[in-house]
């Protein structure tokens, strides 16, 4: 399992900031789409060339222009780029196959499926790498929550990360239905010490074995 940590702000240095805190519980920085948009690529580079040893994932959303899109990502060294699964296969295909020519990996976003689990069961044969499972768990709504994760989880052997608007109070839930990965944003990024919060993400996940 991974720990994905997802930067949906605007401010590069304060991002940089609370990544210099928080780098050794995390396995993979996402620098979020909004960042892209006010710093482009450079925002990319800068990340990369402070955390060499972490996978950097650029939410890109790709929904056009796939193999242009993911060259621009792979040549400021970025590890994984993101696609909508509601875009056409061709694009999703596109996608793939630029990225794995430059040795990069592709995450299948489900926002905007219009059902997730055809976009699962599709998923391996376009190439993609791992799944984006988006649906905000609520303790209210938990049946809803597992019968759309069902749907991903059971139609696909490819991994499945999860965005869930994860916070202290439901990520043991989270964690009972095993995903490969974790991704969390404001509960670590916000945080009034996003090191003791990443830190207490990452223990829940990989808890040590009792002396």
């Amino acid at each position: 399992m991974k720990l994905q940590v997802s930067f949906d702000v605007t401010d590069l240095e304060e991002t940089q900031h609370v990544a210099s805190q928080i780098a050794d519980y995390v396995d993979i920085f996402e620098i979020g789409t909004l960042l892209i948009y006010k710093y482009g690529i450079d925002a990319v580079k800068q990340f990369k060339e402070l955390y060499p040893q972490h996978t950097i994932l650029v939410d890109s959303k790709i929904v056009d222009r796939g193999k242009y899109a993911v060259t621009l990502f792979a040549h400021a060294n970025a590890d994984w780029v993101t696609v909508m699964a509601g875009t056409s296969r061709e694009v999703i295909h596109s996608v793939t196959s630029a990225a794995h020519s430059f040795n990069k990996k592709v995450m299948l976003d489900l926002l905007d499926s219009s059902s997730v689990g055809q976009s699962a069961l599709e998923a391996k044969n376009l190439g993609i790498d791992a799944l984006l499972f988006h649906q905000p768990y609520d303790a209210a709504e938990s049946l809803v929550f597992l019968e759309q994760w069902e749907m991903v989880r059971g139609n696909s052997a490819v991994p499945v990360f999860v965005s869930a608007k994860i916070n202290r109070d439901n990520i043991s839930d989270i964690l009972k239905i095993k995903p490969d990965g974790i991704i969390i944003g404001s509960s670590i990024v916000n945080a009034e010490d996003p090191r003791e919060a990443a830190e207490f993400f990452h223990n829940v996940m990989f808890p040590k074995n009792p002396e």
